[in-house]
């Protein structure tokens, strides 16, 4: 047992004045576990396979909707319109947080799948501006709005559902499952897209082909709205329920994000920080680098597309292994030397990446996957952790949403405007170190959560073997502290 989990476990045990006992400590059911991580990481799938399809389809999405723009116009506009997603994330996870922690997490992601379905279906019935003139931008806008309330209750949820199901020595691996569904829709995505870019004239494309990839989300959403239904609540929400039912009068919403603001304002930066590191690098990775091969560098959007999926397919390959390293040497080191890492190779990255041939390329895209990887693979572990069940939902939904639509999804719009403006090719580079300079801060400030209780929760285990030794340990422990402290 690691020396910072001793620590925290002789803290426990002050505090309640005897060892642990058989009743304090959760063992969590291996089937119900699987169906968690299951369900909540085929949200996290279908939400990035639009985000994938809008990425990649930002030019023609362009063209279609905004045909009067010259193409850099269209562009920005179009990721203009993906930006004011992010917009109303926040206002998602204001009403979807607090709502989490007080009728359920199950409930409200079931509410979120369903949203999201809806509105990226939704895109794919709407007329084309030749068709209905002005009014086609604005339902496009208006999907997306959608789109950005659903997510905004989404991957705060889902982080904290997987996070409170998972055992304590192995969070790290399973919550890295969901950011596993994350670039696996992302890759589908991709992948579908530069298919159709392959089989379809450009006509095609620009007349209904486009549209494919959205309708597919219908048909996704049901699968997703299924198995979220299965879902129990989570042990750490049942713990407290009794209590939540007695404080559900009492507290609004807007009290609430009072509290959480004035008694985890610290948590709360924290956690903005680690999102900006994680979120400007992958909208960076994922938003941007698709069109900046295509609009700055003048390749082909079949190459772009290929050179992308590359790192996407990199990432899948990864993200669990990080994440199982996370559990063995803890979330600050990986954080930290990646962020390092980041400060010292965004420029070598997007060096490679403007280079002649293939290979090069390939390595400038696989340099920034691997860091983005090392971000997303502690991150739904790490961020449910620095905030105590009762408003862990809601907390999410604040520090996580506000700093997605500040820093991540106006990454795109910001870097190709600053690109479009200065004519500098390296800024993407630029705006990466920024980012790695202010996680490499962040880290500073993070508290250790690797194999620890989440805070306020119970200890969690995978087997009672578990729940023997960790027994055995607090016994031990609490003898100790009684033969030595002072009479």
């Amino acid at each position: 047992m690691p020396q910072h989990v001793r620590e925290e476990l002789a803290r426990r045990l002050r505090r309640t004045r005897r060892a642990y006992r058989a009743q304090d400590v959760q063992v969590v059911e291996k089937p119900l576990l699987k169906r968690a991580v299951g369900a909540s990481a085929l949200g996290n799938c279908m939400e990035w396979f639009d985000f994938g399809v809008y990425s990649y389809l930002a030019a023609t999405i362009g063209k279609v909707f905004f045909p009067g723009a010259s193409p850099g116009a269209q562009l920005i506009s179009s990721f203009a319109t993906f930006a004011a997603a992010f917009v109303v994330r926040p206002l998602g996870g204001l009403v979807f947080g607090p709502l989490g922690d007080r009728v359920g997490r199950q409930k409200v992601l079931a509410t979120t799948m369903i949203m999201m379905a809806a509105g990226t279906f939704s895109i794919g019935l709407i007329p084309s501006y030749a068709t209905i003139g002005i009014a086609a931008p604005i339902l496009l806008l208006l999907a997306r709005m959608v789109q950005g309330f659903s997510t905004g209750g989404e991957y705060g949820g889902a982080t904290t559902f997987v996070a409170e199901y998972s055992p304590d020595r192995r969070r790290g691996f399973l919550s890295s499952w969901l950011d596993f569904g994350t670039f696996v829709g992302y890759a589908l995505g991709s992948a579908l897209v530069t298919m159709l870019n392959v089989i379809l004239t450009d006509d095609q494309m620009l007349s209904w082909g486009w549209r494919l990839p959205f309708l597919i989300a219908g048909p996704l959403g049901v699968i997703g709205l299924y198995m979220r239904l299965k879902l129990e609540e989570s042990p750490a929400f049942q713990q407290q329920l009794d209590e939540h039912e007695k404080n559900l009068a009492q507290d609004s919403v807007g009290s609430e994000f009072k509290t959480i603001v004035r008694d985890h304002w610290r948590p709360l930066l924290i956690c903005m920080g680690l999102v900006l590191l994680y979120n400007v690098t992958n909208y960076m990775v994922t938003g941007y680098l698709p069109t900046y091969q295509t609009e700055t560098l003048d390749r082909s959007s079949t190459s772009a597309d290929i050179l992308v999926l590359i790192g996407m397919v990199w990432i899948v390959i990864l993200i669990t292994f990080l994440g199982r390293l996370s559990d063995h040497i803890g979330r600050r080191p990986l954080y930290a030397g990646a962020a390092a890492a980041m400060i010292v190779l965004a420029v070598p990255a997007f060096l490679l990446i403007k280079a002649e041939g293939n290979w090069r390329p390939i390595v400038g895209v696989l340099i920034l996957s691997t860091l983005l990887a090392c971000f997303a693979a502690p991150s739904a572990a790490t961020l449910p952790a620095l905030f105590p069940t009762a408003v862990r939902y809601a907390a999410m939904g604040i520090g996580f949403n506000f700093a997605v639509a500040a820093f991540g999804g106006t990454t795109p719009l910001v870097t190709e405007a600053l690109v479009n403006a200065t004519g500098d090719k390296l800024v993407p580079a630029y705006y990466l170190m920024a980012a790695g300079v202010i996680g490499l801060i962040t880290v500073k400030f993070l508290p250790e959560s690797a194999q620890l209780p989440l805070n306020g929760s119970q200890p969690m285990v995978g087997s009672t073997e578990e729940q023997k030794e960790l027994i055995d340990t607090s016994q031990d422990l609490y003898r100790y502290a009684k033969e030595h402290s002072p009479s």
